[in-house]
């Protein structure tokens, strides 16, 4: 058995610049629920995995892990909701509580209906639902 098919994702986190700015961001705009606050460090529950976030000045000093400026850039954290209906109901919410979306909700030709934004650090968030046939090429063994 392989590595990925024995140890499960159990958290994401995501590198950012101003730790303070994005725990704002993650539990006023989208309603994350602060579980940990450490040093350069925090973590969230909500449904799923662990979201957590650690100050990029931190983990490089204290783990000698340098990141490249403007990284979270190529980070998507991605969001399967059950129907397309719940994207424009979602889009709504969100909306209200002050996020900035970059488009409006759209079906895509990969069959889905997809809705995008950006964290504080660029990191880019896709809330998606299947449409009619769910996901498209479907590999087999």
């Amino acid at each position: 058995m392989t590595f990925a098919q024995r140890h499960p994702i159990q958290d994401v986190c995501i590198l950012v610049t101003d730790l303070e700015a994005s725990i704002r961001f993650y539990t006023q705009k989208l309603g994350f629920e602060l579980r940990h606050r450490a040093p350069g460090f925090a973590d969230f529950t909500g449904a799923g995995l662990t979201l957590a976030l650690w100050e990029r000045s931190h983990i490089e000093k204290h783990a000698d892990v340098h990141v490249p400026k403007g990284s979270a850039s190529a980070v998507l954290v991605a969001v399967r909701l059950d129907s397309p209906a719940d994207i424009d109901v979602l889009y709504a919410d969100l909306a209200k509580d002050g996020v900035t979306f970059i488009n409006p909700p759209a079906d895509y030709p990969w069959n889905a209906r997809c809705l995008y934004f950006h964290g504080p650090d660029g990191e880019t968030w896709e809330l998606y639902a299947w449409l009619g046939g769910g996901a498209p090429g479907k590999v087999t063994a």
